[in-house]
This record gives C-alpha cells, structure tokens and sequence, in this order.
C-alpha cells in the first residue's frame, strides 16, 4: 500500500505550491494579498502547518479503512472538522482552507485506500459522498441559519464542492488532463496557465459569494478570454497580465477561491501520477 506519510507531504507541498505560486488575480500570494485585506501568505502558512497532522491522518484512515464508502466518509468528515477547528485556531478564525480542507480530507482518504490510483480514488470520492446533495441541502427552507454555500443552493442550484465531491470531482479530472500537456512550460508557466484554465469553467462558491452570480460569469468570461490571449504569451508576459487582473479583482473585491483549491487538488493529483 501507499505510504500515508507520503501522500500527505504531497498534499502539504501541493498546498504550499498553490499559495507560493505569483500572480494569482484576486488571491493570495507572495507579491500581493488580493481581495483579501485579513491576510497574507504568512496566514496561509500557519493554516498549512496547523493542518499537516490532519493530513496525514486522512490518509492513514484511507489506507486502514475495510469498511464501507460511507463510513469512511464520516470517520474524514469527523477528522475534517477538527482540522477547520485546528485552523481557525491558527489563523485567529480566518478561513483560509476550509474547502481545501474538505476536499483534501476526501482525496487523500480515497487515494489512500486505492493505493494510488487517482481515477480510482475520484470515483470512490463519488461513492463516498454521493449522499451530500441529498443529505446536507435537505430541508433547507426550514433552517435558520444558511451557509452561503446552502444559500448558494437555495437561490441559485449552484452545489458548490459538495456538488464536485458527489460527481466525483469532473473539474480536477478535466484540469489534471490539461497540466499533463504542458510538457514544454517552465513549473511557473504552466501552473499559472492550470489557474488561468480553472477560472473560466470552475463552479466557484466564493466569486458568487463575494460578488453574486452576474460577478462570477463575467470573470468566467474575462479569463477565457485572458486563456485564448495566454497560448500565444510568453511566462513573463502572461504573469504580467495577471498581475493586471489581480488590480482589477481586487477593485471589485473578488477572489477565484474555488480554482485556487481545485489548483492545490491538481497539483496533489499530477505528483501522486508521477510518482506512480
């Protein structure tokens, strides 16, 4: 089987890759704090470093687990919360990973418990949490308090990452096959093509948040334009570009959270295939 210490210094790396990856428009990286006044890459560190012993807990439960999808599910979900509260703790309730948490919880757990095997582990992610859209969006109308992810769903029928669990996540499969092509970029290029390619198709919970459903197509719409423009860019001329970007989110306030954690996902992905 896997090595679990293995799978989560992957995962901790890919986190880190994500954060230290400049410019991201509207997000948080060395050079700028994006749309984000309440915190800097320094808060991204401290929240990484609170979740590392979480991370490779998900992993030993996957690699452990012989029972059912479902019972792992809850068993990563139970881990998973204290990690966000692990987190919070950190970052003085800041919430910098809280989908990355949740996704990582489920991949990890699952790719663990495929030895690997990313397709495998997708799918299995599937059967884990195929319950969610049912079981967390029931009965909605009668609760108090909505998150803005059931907001999200109530208003609009936008499932957000529990949506992307339940499907088995398409957007990282589809992403994962485009970073494979970019053999001839340099690391930084074709990671910054991978968030460039994210934002124009990626269901983003966190752009509709910020800015409402109207916001989020029209930054879909500017960065597949940016993404046509980019085939033809060099590395420096493409970051220059999303340097400009990150001016314009930040005016508006936005910020492409859900790429950027289905970014870290990617990166976690295309190493653990590398190393297959």
């Amino acid at each position: 089987m896997i090595n679990p210490e293995f799978l989560a210094k992957v995962a901790t790396d890919a986190l880190l890759q994500e954060v230290n990856l400049a410019p991201k428009p509207g997000l948080v990286d060395p050079i700028s704090t994006g749309a984000h006044k309440d915190m800097t890459k320094d808060t991204f560190y401290q929240s990484i470093e609170a979740l590392c012993p979480y991370l490779l807990a998900y992993a030993e439960a996957g690699s452990r687990h012989n029972g059912s999808p479902l019972d792992l599910f809850n068993e990563l979900r139970t881990l998973g919360k204290q990690a966000e509260d692990a987190m919070m703790a950190a970052t003085n309730n800041i919430n910098t990973h809280k989908g990355a948490n949740f996704s990582f919880a489920l991949v990890l757990g699952a790719t663990a418990h495929t030895n690997g095997n990313i397709p495998e582990a997708l799918h299995y992610c599937h059967l884990m949490t195929r319950h969610l859209i049912e079981v967390d969006f029931a009965n909605l109308d009668q609760k108090e308090h909505l998150s803005y992810g059931e907001k999200l769903y109530v208003e609009h029928g936008i499932k957000g990452i529990r949506g992307e669990a339940a499907t088995g996540y398409p957007s990282l499969a589809k992403a994962l096959n485009y970073y494979n092509t970019l053999h001839t970029h340099t690391p930084r290029h074709r990671d910054l093509l991978l968030l460039l390619y994210l934002m124009t198709f990626v269901e983003d919970g966190n752009l509709i948040h910020r800015g409402g459903i109207d916001a989020y197509k029209q930054v879909q719409k500017e960065a597949q334009q940016l993404f046509e423009e980019a085939q033809t860019l060099t590395e420096t001329e493409l970051a220059n570009r999303l340097e400009d970007y990150d001016n314009v989110l930040i005016e508006r306030n936005l910020s492409p959270g859900g790429s950027a954690d289905l970014l870290s996902l990617t990166f976690f992905c295309h190493q653990i295939q590398q190393n297959g």
